[in-house]
């Protein structure tokens, strides 16, 4: 049977150049075929799992410069049944694309705001005049420049090719390095990994009360390699906290430290442990 994956659309959004990487090594490592369904934002991407409208949802978590990716955090909070199965890094490479002749003509640039604020710099050194306009995606974007001369859009080389739009420079990010992690979510767990992402909320809002649930990692030889704070949406400073652990959640350690976590946490989740895998822009080809 083939599996269904969901992901930020329309075509040639970076998630789907995620979603095609991962439906290859599916098919090659596996011999598990699969298809990709696209949905207009990364809350219905998601949701299409939780409903069991799709197998699989490939959303972006994190971004290298932006940080993270709040609508993916927040929906996963919200959504009791989801678990992390895997961790794709995927190279961004950021390209003005426009129909302009030069850089002077352009006075509007379109493009997703994590893909905006990824090349701010350039924009402020290469198009100061120019007006940036948040879009829903990447992709969405291109549909301004395809008549306005005095239009650009930042998206991908992979866009560029399938809508047949002209690169007027690439890569212009700020950092060299930027990439962006998807994670694979599904309704089961993978067997092993060697991350484990949990979210938590705290009782009462007190000095050390934080502290301490941290301390219950150190204390154990845990490292951790990412802490972000989401605001409860119940009140002005309540807050909630994604952690990732550097550790499989099946270690004794790491059942010591999460069984002593539900006791001083008001809501505690688990989202599983899994393995990353690193994307290169070879594995972005169309399904056949």
């Amino acid at each position: 049977m083939s599996l269904v994956i969901a992901h930020l659309g329309p075509k040639g959004t970076y998630s789907e150049a995620a979603a095609l990487a991962y439906a290859h090594w599916l098919k090659r490592v596996h011999g598990q075929s699969a298809s990709l369904k696209a949905y207009p934002s990364i809350t219905q991407a998601i949701k299409a799992v939780a409903n069991q409208d799709t197998n699989l949802a490939i959303v972006p978590v994190e971004n290298s410069i932006e940080g993270g990716v709040t609508a993916t955090l927040d929906s996963l909070w919200q959504l009791d049944c989801l678990q992390i199965q895997r961790a794709l890094v995927l190279p961004i490479l950021n390209a003005c694309l426009s129909k302009s002749q030069d850089f002077l003509s352009i006075q509007k640039v379109y493009s997703h705001p994590q893909a905006l604020g990824q090349c701010q710099g350039w924009l402020d050194q290469h198009l100061p005049q120019a007006q940036l306009i948040p879009t829903r995606s990447t992709v969405d974007a291109l549909q301004y420049i395809l008549a306005d001369l005095e239009a650009a859009a930042i998206a991908s080389r992979w866009a560029a090719r399938l809508y047949d739009l002209p690169v007027l420079a690439c890569p212009i990010n700020d950092h060299a390095d930027n990439c962006t992690k998807f994670w694979v979510m599904g309704l089961t767990s993978s067997l092993q990994g060697e991350h484990t992402s949990i979210a938590f909320s705290l009782p009462v809002n007190a000095p050390g009360t934080l502290l301490q649930t941290l301390k219950l990692f150190a204390d154990q030889n845990i490292n951790l390699s990412r802490i972000e704070s989401r605001p409860t949406k119940r009140s002005l400073g309540d807050y909630l906290f994604f952690v990732d652990l550097e550790a499989d959640s099946s270690q004794e350690s790491v059942q010591r430290a999460l069984e002593s976590l539900r006791g001083c946490t008001e809501t505690l989740k688990i989202f599983g442990s899994y393995t990353t895998m690193s994307v290169n822009e070879t594995d972005i080809t169309p399904i056949e």
